[in-house]
């Protein structure tokens, strides 16, 4: 893997809070007490002066630092060198396992510390700030606890080492192991080594017991399960909200104003988690994702139309606005909270809940199918998007000075129109799913007409010629087959147009920013995947291994990528790029037989 400046971090989380780990074991981002919240840790994104915003242990001299996860677990193990040769080892997670019979992910982060040879000096610092970044705490200490109080949260950290050793960020030799619970404003009465060994060994054995049960291909098997782990701890379990990213404001590219804020629920970005998780076997994210689009998004929607995005409790406020004390990702403002994406219209909307929705009516694993109630539901839905599917809006790529009628936002209405039809039929509803039928070919014949340029291939947007990679993605809902010679030229111009030094961009024309300076991951991935379903394995497996070496030391994947010197840009850890990285390798790795066939 290439080192990537600045991203290269680990993340852990319980989904219910997550925090990004630095490769010398700093916390840099740590939403409080959710994955949406105030980050107390803001270090990511700037800080003040003195530093503040994470918490880290500091070592005597130049140290030398490595990174890795434990094997198919969300526990990072950072490994730190001093001067004098001395080892210190930090493991970092946040627990999660079963406990009475219920899921146990409780608003905290554990640390361990332990000195592993020579006798190291050390300083463990803890400087969390609130409203992203522009208050310093109060701070109080117990017996065995500090708090540090803002004007509406309080972050408690329990531990077994002396108080003022934190408080004075005193120097002292490492002689035993130590630890530290950030989090909940509670008490933790149990000896803290003993409630170490009892989170540990849990929570180590649930992420075990979770991978095993993935169903993986053959090859680029680490790679996928840390992608299926990473795309987990994008999920918010409480409500089955899964959010884009975990972070706000790292931009698209250096200095480019492209700063947006990540950390809520795209109903697009959730539906390809969904199905990257269900092509795993993983399917209990789809049930907690199906219970929060009845819960929180059709629940609230009476005006014909629905939200692109939500926030993970289903309701709040999402009017973008900045946060001034943060000076941003290198210091490239602004920092952002919020996003008015969520007053957009983005008619694949409704799309994206059916086709999730989908798997309801046929997976008989699932504890709770889909039923008539759910299809009454859904076909509310599909109503609206046979109605606006031609109308403009702001596209996938959420344009916020234009409007046209696209192609992909077109595709998923004639996609909920298709499935609705199906599911109608599964159920019984004969009349219903002869209605759905008629106008899914209707929709079908109009865009299609619409949207195939004078050369044959398939454009972006209706009625005029744009290059765009959501073009890709018509063969993986079915819009078309993969031999029909529409996708064939769609291929060829993208490759010609949207392709630098092996990546795909997003389009090749000005936005609102000016032109793209990076390649959007997933975009790179659908070319891969659309060659694929094509016949082309052998470009589609080479282009797809060139994409994976952009990963971070630990296997994570941001939003976006600069072909030529291949550092990683964006939101981190970006749920789009794992789930493109999920469905890719899933589609090119030979299958087992096959694999075992050629090595005996």
């Amino acid at each position: 893997m290439t080192p990537v400046d600045g991203l290269d971090l680990g993340v852990v989380g319980n989904c219910a809070v997550a925090s990004l780990v630095a490769r010398n074991g700093r916390h840099v981002w740590f939403g409080f007490p959710r994955i949406d919240s105030d980050p107390v840790f803001n270090a990511l994104l700037g800080g003040a002066t003195p530093e503040r915003g994470f918490m880290d242990v500091a070592l005597t001299g130049e140290a030398y630092w490595s990174q890795s996860y434990l094997r198919n677990t969300a526990i990072l193990e950072t490994v730190g060198t001093d001067t004098n040769g001395s080892n210190i080892k930090i493991i970092d997670f946040a627990p999660r396992h079963e406990k009475f019979g219920r899921s146990f992910h409780p608003p905290i982060l554990v640390r361990r510390i332990v000195p592993v040879s020579g006798r190291p000096r050390i300083r463990v610092r803890v400087r969390p700030t609130f409203g992203y970044g522009a208050h310093a705490p109060t701070v109080t200490t117990g017996s065995n606890h500090i708090r540090y109080v803002g004007s509406s949260v309080a972050l408690r950290l329990t531990t077994d080492m002396p108080l003022s050793y934190i408080t004075q960020e005193t120097e002292f030799a490492l002689d035993r192991p130590i630890h530290l619970y950030v989090g909940s404003d509670e008490p933790v009465p149990e000896n803290p080594e003993t409630l170490w060994n009892n989170f540990f060994s849990e929570t180590e054995a649930y992420w075990r017991r979770w991978t095993r049960g993935l169903s993986i291909p053959f090859e680029w098997q680490e790679e996928v399960i840390r992608s299926a782990i990473t795309l987990k701890l994008c999920s918010y379990e409480d409500t089955g909200a899964i959010v884009a990213a975990l972070t706000t404001s790292i931009p698209e590219s250096p200095d480019s104003g492209r700063n947006w804020d990540y950390r809520y629920c795209w109903l697009r970005d959730a539906y390809f988690a969904v199905a990257a998780l269900n092509r795993l076997g993983a399917t209990r994210t789809m049930e907690g994702f199906i219970r929060f689009v009845l819960d929180a998004v059709l629940a609230g929607e009476r005006r014909g139309t629905i939200a692109p995005l939500f926030p993970v409790s289903g309701v709040g406020e999402l009017e973008e606005n900045t946060a001034p004390a943060l000076p941003g990702y290198k210091g490239m403002g602004p920092v952002r909270v919020g996003n008015g994406a969520a007053t957009q219209v983005q008619n694949d909307v409704y799309g994206s809940i059916i086709l999730t929705a989908t798997q309801m009516f046929w997976d008989r694993r699932l504890a709770n199918a889909g039923d008539a109630a759910l299809y009454e539901q859904l076909r509310d839905v599909g109503h609206i998007a046979v109605a606006r599917a031609f109308d403009p809006d702001a596209g996938p790529w959420e344009y916020r000075g234009r409007l046209l009628p696209h192609t992909y936002s077109a595709a998923m209405c004639w996609a909920a129109a298709h499935r609705l039809a199906m599911i109608a039929e599964r159920l019984g509803i004969h009349a219903d799913a002869q209605q759905w039928r008629v106008q899914a070919q209707a929709l079908r014949d109009e865009l299609l007409k619409r949207a195939t340029t004078r050369e044959g291939w398939i454009s972006g947007a209706l009625d005029t010629e744009v290059a765009d990679a959501s073009s890709l993605l018509l063969t993986e809902i079915g819009l078309l087959k993969a031999d029909d010679p529409r996708v064939a030229k769609t291929l060829d111009v993208t490759r010609r147009r949207l392709m630098r030094d092996g990546f795909i961009y997003r389009y090749h024309e000005a936005d609102d920013f000016g032109h793209p300076q990076t390649a959007f991951l997933v975009c790179t991935f659908w070319y891969c995947d659309a060659l694929a379903l094509a016949g082309r394995r052998d470009e589609a497996r080479e282009l797809f291994e060139n994409a994976i070496t952009c990963r971070n030391s630990v296997g994570l994947l941001s939003e976006d990528v600069e072909p030529k010197s291949r550092l990683l840009w964006g939101n981190f850890p970006q749920a789009y790029s794992h789930v493109g990285l999920v469905h890719s390798a899933s589609r090119l790795s030979c299958g087992w037989e096959e694999a075992l066939w050629r090595a005996s």
